[in-house]
């Protein structure tokens, strides 16, 4: 279940910081009980990764709580995007041209849709993102010939490396490309994350415990 304690030590140490870092509630593979119950303790932001899984979740939520606010944090299929366009808000995770492409071809559903660009800061074969030396052309793609709504760039650093490196390599691409938010920073991460001016960090099994 949620751990609403754990959930508020960690804003704390946002506020002592002078931060303002904002927490994502990943809550995949829990229970919708959990998110209610979240939901009940105030908090917002959800994030999830399975678009058929986040619908049956989060149905009929919207309603009671208009302001909550949903993000994929997984890899979408291009297939699956008119259906995430329907419930989640924000996207945290586009990585290709093929999947921006996508998107434009529902231009009444993207409107108010915010957009991350995944970078592969750690040039890892086996994780999607943007490689770091493409990412300005990317962003330019995204912005100047499909006016996609891009507001920040995202990462997941390699398990095994100090994660600072990474989001330090995030902040500076952000800069040099005036992009001004940045999601990064997970449960075993976050802090470096909130001191290096995370705008969202993703926590997971902090807040919900073990996935099931």
């Amino acid at each position: 279940m949620f751990d609403f304690r754990k959930y508020q030590e960690i804003q704390d140490f946002i506020r002592q910081n002078d931060k303002i870092t904002k927490i994502v509630a990943i809550s995949k593979n829990h229970s919708k009980e959990s998110v209610i119950e979240a939901l009940k303790h105030g908090i917002r932001i959800f994030g999830e990764n399975k678009v058929q899984e986040a619908k049956k979740k989060f149905a009929g939520l919207f309603k009671p709580y208009p302001n909550l606010e949903l993000h994929f944090t997984g890899t979408l299929q291009t297939n699956k995007v008119k259906s995430a366009l329907h419930i989640f808000q924000v996207f945290q995770t586009l990585d290709r041209e093929r999947l921006a492409n996508e998107f434009l071809k529902f231009p009444s559903l993207i409107k108010d849709k915010k957009f991350f660009i995944q970078v592969n800061t750690g040039k890892e074969s086996n994780k999607s993102g943007v490689m770091p030396k493409e990412t300005k052309d990317f962003i330019r793609f995204c912005l100047d010939e499909l006016n996609l709504n891009i507001i920040g760039l995202m990462c997941m650093p390699p398990i095994a490396e100090n994660p600072k490196r990474h989001f330090t390599l995030l902040h500076n691409i952000a800069r040099e490309n005036n992009i001004n938010q940045l999601s990064m920073g997970m449960s075993s991460d976050y802090k470096d994350a909130i001191m290096l001016n995370a705008t969202y960090i993703r926590l997971g099994t902090i807040l919900f415990g073990e996935r099931k």
